[in-house]
C-alpha cells in the first residue's frame, strides 16, 4: 500500500492474549456459556484482542507493542503481519 506522497504503507496486526497463568474472567465465563449452548469438548479459553494498524516504519512495531499495545506483564503478543 502507498501514502499519496508515495511513502510505502505496511499493514500489520497484533494479536494480543493474556499470559498463561493469568487469570482470564471473559474466557472463563465463555467456556462456562458453551456447554449451556450445546458445545462440547471446548477447554481453556483465552480471550484476546486483535489491533490492526497501517504504518510506515514497521520497525517501530515491536516497541509499540512492548511500550502502548500490550501490557507485557500480564499479555503476550504476536505479530501476524508486516
Amino acid at each position: 500500500m502507498a501514502e499519496p506522497d508515495g511513502r510505502a504503507c505496511v499493514r500489520a496486526r497484533v494479536l494480543i492474549r493474556p499470559k498463561a497463568g493469568i487469570l482470564d474472567p471473559q474466557g472463563v465465563a465463555v467456556e462456562q456459556a458453551l456447554p449451556a449452548l450445546g458445545f462440547t469438548g471446548v477447554s481453556d479459553v483465552r480471550i484476546g484482542r486483535l489491533i490492526e494498524l497501517e504504518l510506515d516504519d514497521p520497525a517501530q512495531l515491536e516497541a509499540m507493542c512492548e511500550r502502548l499495545l500490550a501490557n507485557p506483564l500480564i499479555e503476550d503478543y504476536e505479530i501476524v503481519g508486516r
